[in-house]
């Protein structure tokens, strides 16, 4: 499938919707002008479109298997690889004193969402070497960053997160897989992990595992977990790949969709490792990787969401079928009813992207100015950023196939792979549920202050826009002044009835920031993103409103519905 990368909309937010020019005012940043960001995002667009794009299909119909204790990559996946890694893109917001970019994570999101929209079995690959090398970065031991971080930088070698176990997926503080100490600095690591996206490839020289465990005295729950780092082969005198780890490949899942990204069953028999971080402080320094990879799977969601915006457009403006009331192209985008499923996933996607690049400048600006303020923004727009930008990947390829009828259940038209693909984005790095949990558990812990400052933008933000869109700017400000009344509802209840209402919540919010987005758009351009807006205003805000009513009514009803009465 042609895919073009989405340069245009991402400029547009970059310079009306998230203040990328603020990033340049700062030191860390001073570099990333917007020449200098302009001139990088035409490069990937490039890299997606032409390298990367055409091995989407490929990976599906020919995927990764595990032959004699090697994973046999899918064609081409080597070269697309190479391309990235050789085109400085892993390595983007990487620190520079080992090889990195040192650019703003919010330029990294934009590229990595092109790449994710391209070919995404692909690109996890790199996505979580990044999180690995932050990592690194934060928490590892000078000699362990002199010997890892150039050669993950680089791309060189690949990086993974290793946390669940056949019995601790989301509940991390059950696993067993336990670390021994062995006296010279190194540990011995042994247990199973399953589900490790990109755990091995015939590509790739060395393959760098950051793995959860238990110490001996280390205590029950999470807080008694530590962080190791297990490379597949251990490094000579001369910091290269030498004697095999005791790590293994068992098994390749058999997946519904990424066919081409080998997740693994990991066996790890007195492997040994190295202590990243405190003893027994393995979730605060895994956590650094993990909110990274919120961040990348927010980017997954949106790009694939995106290509599924580009392949049903394509179809529409080509497929002839039956004649509508009003004069058009006398193809199917004449439609009243195809016109309103286009229109809501370009509006749903762009909702999707601003929120995922706010996301990042509030990461950035924390990083550059070390403002509380900034990282709580950042911290609050995490969850809303994974949950709904995932949802959005979901929601826009099912609606894809509809758009494409009968010849969307056939795989070989390939709107069935980009929804089997993104599936799995809703559930990893922390399920929906999760993120949802996370907004009203601990980011109204400051009693919803953050989340407050963030309703006061959005209504701000309608009052300066009400001289030029006086009806649209009245409902977005009418809905976020509904988001701020429950908000104040939840902060006061038992986290029960918080939990309860809480992906209704995460959902209402989305819809809240999205028509704010949607509203400075259009005060911006509004021959082009005017008609657009309104359409999100007006069809897609509303359900901000039943939404709110479900967040509101707290858990009792959910237990009143009994296990027996679920079984009849």
């Amino acid at each position: 499938m042609a895919f073009r990368a989405p340069v245009k909309d991402q400029t547009f937010i970059f310079d009306h919707i998230v203040g990328f020019e603020g990033l340049s005012a700062t030191q860390p940043y001073a570099d990333a002008t917007r020449d200098v960001a302009q001139q990088i995002l035409d490069e990937a667009a490039k890299l997606a479109g032409d390298v990367l794009a055409p091995l989407n299909r490929s990976g599906d119909l020919t995927p990764a298997k595990l032959e004699n204790g090697v994973v046999r990559t899918s064609p081409g996946f080597a070269e697309g690889y190479r391309a990235i890694a050789e085109g400085g893109w892993v390595g983007m917001s990487a620190a520079p004193e080992f090889g990195g970019m040192g650019l703003p994570i919010t330029l990294a999101t934009a590229v990595n969402e092109m790449f994710s929209g391209a070919c995404l079995s692909l690109h996890l690959n790199p996505l979580l070497t990044q999180g690995q090398i932050e990592a690194l970065e934060h928490h590892a031991t000078d000699e362990l960053k002199r010997l890892y971080l150039p050669k993950l930088t680089s791309g060189e070698w690949n990086g993974t997160m290793n946390l669940t176990e056949p019995g601790a997926g989301s509940d991390v503080g059950a696993l067993v897989t336990k670390a021994v100490d062995n006296g010279d600095g190194t540990f011995a690591i042994s247990g199973q992990k399953i589900f490790i996206t990109w755990g091995d490839g015939d590509f790739l020289p060395n393959v760098c595992h950051l793995v959860l465990a238990r110490l001996p005295d280390g205590g029950p729950g999470v807080k008694g977990i530590s962080l190791f780092l297990v490379p597949k082969l251990l490094l000579d005198e001369n910091g290269e790949p030498g004697q095999r780890n005791g790590v293994r490949v068992v098994s390749l899942e058999h997946k519904m969709g990424l066919h081409g990204s080998p997740t693994c069953v990991m066996e790890y028999d007195n492997a040994t490792g190295w202590l990243i971080g405190e003893r027994h402080g393995g979730i605060k320094a895994m956590f650094t990787m993990m909110n990274n990879a919120r961040l990348g799977v927010a980017t997954q969601g949106v790009g694939v969401a995106e290509a599924a915006c580009q392949q049903a457009l394509a179809y529409a403006l080509d497929r002839k079928q039956g004649k509508t009331p009003v004069p058009g192209r006398g193809t199917i985008i004449d439609h009243a009813d195809v016109r309103r499923m286009l229109a809501g996933m370009k509006a749903q996607t762009f909702a999707a992207r601003c929120i995922v690049l706010d996301c990042a400048l509030a990461l950035d600006m924390a990083k550059a100015t070390g403002e509380p303020e900034w990282e709580a923004r950042g911290g609050v727009l995490t969850p809303i950023a994974k949950a709904f930008a995932t949802d959005t990947g979901n929601e826009v390829t099912q609606t894809s196939i509809q758009i494409h009828g009968g010849m969307g259940f056939i795989e070989e038209t390939g709107a069935a792979q980009l929804a089997r693909d993104v599936r799995v984005c809703a559930i990893y790095e922390g399920t929906n549920g999760i993120q949802a949990a996370d907004l009203v558990g601990r980011k109204m812990m400051d009693g919803g202050e953050a989340i407050n400052r963030l309703i006061d933008e959005v209504q701000s933000g309608a009052e300066a826009a009400k001289p030029d869109h006086p009806q649209l700017a009245e409902e977005v400000w009418s809905a976020a002044e509904s988001l701020r009344e429950v908000t104040d509802w939840l902060v006061a209840q038992p986290v029960n009835d918080r939990f309860a209402g809480s992906v209704p919540y995460l959902r209402a919010f989305a819809l809240v920031l999205g028509g704010s987005y949607h509203l400075r758009a259009a005060c911006s351009d509004p021959a082009e993103r005017a008609a657009l807006a309104t359409f999100f205003i007006r069809r897609m805000l509303p359900d901000h409103v039943s939404l709110l009513r479900q967040a509101h009514e707290g858990a009792a009803g959910l237990y009143a519905v009994t296990a027996e009465e679920l079984a009849v």
